[in-house]
C-alpha cells in the first residue's frame, strides 16, 4: 500500500478534520492530513460502509461516519460537495467552527442558480446561508486533486507551492492557514467571501498556475503567481 510521506508533521498542532464529501478532492486533503498527524473522519452521500476502503488505506487516523458525525467530530470541516448537494449539510454541529469549501459552481452539472448566475452572490456566500454561524473559508477549490497531492512541500521549500484563501471570519481564516500550511501550501488571503468570485471556475488562478490536468504532477506556483491570477480576475 502506498501512503503519503509525513515528512512535516509537526504533533503539537494536530486537530481533527471532518470530511462532508470524501471523492477525489476530498479524499486527497484527508490523505494530505493523515501524512501530517491529523485525524479524519469521512462522510459522503453513500453511507460510511462505502469509505471502509478508504479508511483502510488512510490507517488508524481515520474512520467513516454520518454527515453529522462527521461534522460534529471535526475542529474544521471540509465541505466539497456539489453545490446543489449545500442543503444537506447538518447546520448544528457546524456553528462557530472553520468550514472549508472546497465547491466550483457549474451550471451544466448544478444546473442554474439565480444568485451565482447574476453574480450577486458567490458559491461560498450560498453555502454560508445554510450554516451562518460558521466560519465559511473558500479554499482547496483552484487546484486540480492530481496536483494537490504532488505538489504538498515542507514549510521552507524553495518549491512550495501557495493557495488562495478568502473568508470574512478571521479566526477562521487563521484556522484554515494553520491547516493548510500542515499539509504543505501556503496562502495567500484573497480576501472577503465576496471576493472570492476571483478564484471561482475559469478565472486565472483557477488551476492554470499550477499546469493542466494532463501533466499529473503539475508545477509549483508561488505567492506572486497567485496573486497576479487574482488581480487579472474580471467579471
Amino acid at each position: 500500500m502506498t501512503r503519503t510521506r509525513p515528512y512535516w508533521k509537526d504533533t503539537k498542532n494536530m486537530t481533527t478534520i471532518g470530511f462532508i464529501g470524501s471523492g477525489n478532492l476530498g479524499g486527497n486533503i484527508a490523505r494530505l492530513a493523515v501524512a501530517a498527524g491529523h485525524q479524519v473522519v469521512l462522510s459522503n452521500s453513500r453511507g460510511p460502509e462505502t469509505l471502509a476502503g478508504t479508511v483502510a488505506e488512510l490507517g488508524p487516523l481515520a474512520s467513516a461516519g454520518t454527515r453529522e458525525e462527521a461534522a460534529a467530530a471535526g475542529d474544521i470541516v471540509v465541505v466539497s460537495i456539489p453545490v446543489t448537494a449545500f442543503a444537506d449539510v447538518p447546520v448544528a454541529p457546524l456553528a462557530g467552527k472553520a468550514v472549508i469549501d472546497t465547491s466550483n459552481y457549474g451550471p451544466e452539472r448544478d444546473g442554474q442558480i439565480p444568485e451565482l448566475d447574476d453574480a450577486s452572490l458567490t458559491s461560498s456566500g450560498l453555502l454560508l446561508r445554510y450554516i451562518p454561524d460558521a466560519g465559511v473559508v473558500k479554499a482547496f477549490n483552484t487546484i486540480y486533486f492530481k496536483h494537490l497531492l504532488s505538489l504538498a512541500r515542507p514549510a521552507g521549500a524553495a518549491d512550495r507551492s501557495y493557495l488562495p484563501i478568502a473568508g470574512d471570519s478571521a479566526p477562521a481564516k487563521a484556522a484554515v492557514n494553520a491547516f493548510t500550511d500542515s499539509i504543505g501550501y501556503s496562502v495567500v488571503d484573497a480576501g472577503t467571501l465576496a471576493d472570492s468570485w476571483r478564484q471561482s471556475t475559469g478565472t486565472p488562478v483557477w488551476g492554470t498556475p499550477y499546469g493542466p490536468a494532463s501533466n499529473g504532477k503539475g508545477q509549483p506556483a508561488g505567492a506572486d503567481a497567485i496573486r497576479a491570477a487574482l488581480a487579472a480576475a474580471t467579471r
